[in-house]
């Protein structure tokens, strides 16, 4: 999410996807980019804006941009924890912001489908999973049922993404060094998902089956591993027959083009 990370993969290496398709003829691109991207005051989200203007300025290819609210993964890193009888954390009262994630797999159904639908072609779709609007706070209440626990909350201010950001930026700012402009920029990436909705309301833009209630439960009795996905607590997975199978199971939503 740094500046320099961002503009390299989220505009450069998406732009020679884009240009290595419209050498072999390809016909339609489709581009994994994010909701996020609405109120852009972070840098990954400008590089991904500026490749999405790419995108849509060429005439070589028709295209679908995809921009998904939030993964499942983005909301389960504390199960763990809260598992091994951590409180859950949020900020301010729980109820700053609200989201419906979407299951992976299921926008990546979504992702390939879009190859092929004419109804999709130079459409730019925000979209969302299945849920009601989900606070912070509900989100926890979900975490304690599915791992059979009393709520135990923390609640953090957002007055400390202020304080933490300003003071990197201000050292940055002096030193000119570049890691410490990029601890910054990832405070203000923390901050922002602290006090933007990622939500839809649209039918339109809510696609799939899976409940974050549903993915909770699960990986509360198989653990993430069921997901690989998930959060960085998860395991890797290797299938029975090594490595090789474990790269095969896996679905991949970089930006898909099609001939």
């Amino acid at each position: 999410g740094v500046k320099k990370d961002a503009y390299r993969i989220d505009y450069q290496a998406t732009l020679n996807c884009l240009n290595a398709g419209r050498a072999v003829g390809a016909r339609h691109f489709v581009l994994l980019s994010a909701f996020c991207v609405k109120n852009p005051w972070l840098q990954f989200q400008q590089a991904k804006l500026k490749f999405e203007a790419a995108l849509q300025e060429q005439s070589d290819m028709t295209w679908t941009i995809v921009r998904p609210t939030a993964f499942f993964k983005s909301v389960s890193g504390q199960l763990e924890v809260v598992q091994g009888g951590a409180p859950f954390v949020m900020f301010g009262d729980g109820q700053v912001t609200r989201c419906n994630p979407i299951a992976e797999a299921e926008l990546a159904q979504y992702l390939m489908d879009s190859v092929t639908d004419p109804t999709r072609r130079n459409l730019v779709r925000n979209l969302g999973g299945p849920d009601e609007p989900l606070t912070m706070r509900k989100q926890g209440e979900m975490m304690f049922r599915a791992v059979d626990k009393e709520p135990n909350y923390f609640y953090a201010p957002l007055w400390i993404f202020d304080v933490i950001i300003n003071g990197l930026q201000f050292l940055a700012d002096v030193t000119r060094s570049e890691q410490l402009e990029d601890a910054a920029e990832t405070g203000r990436i923390g901050k922002y998902y602290a006090v933007e909705d990622m939500l839809t309301t649209d039918p339109e833009e809510k696609y799939g089956t899976v409940t974050l209630q549903e993915h909770y439960n699960r990986i509360a009795v198989e653990g993430q591993e069921y997901d690989p996905y998930t959060t960085m607590f998860a395991r890797a997975r290797v299938g029975k027959f090594g490595p090789e199978e474990t790269a095969a199971e896996i679905t991949t939503t970089e930006p898909v083009t099609g001939k």
